[in-house]
């Protein structure tokens, strides 16, 4: 009885790795880096799409806000 418990552990626990292994690049496909914009000079702007900071007129810089 102790035998079959243990190996029904170890095949539960194989599987959970194998499965968690052949999920890896699409759990990665969801962090990609999600491009926000900010002005160098006003860091604390940000903006969805590239264009100019709308305090002073600077080009806006892409950063990275990867999770």
């Amino acid at each position: 009885m102790k035998r079959s418990i243990i190996i029904l552990c170890l095949a539960v626990w194989s599987l959970g790795t194998i499965t968690a292994c052949s999920n890896g690049p699409k759990a990665t496909e969801k962090h990609q880096k999600k491009s926000k914009y900010t002005c160098t000079m006003h860091p604390d702007l940000s903006f969805d799409k590239p264009g100019v900071c709308s305090k002073c007129g600077m080009e806006l810089v892409e950063r990275d806000t990867t999770e």
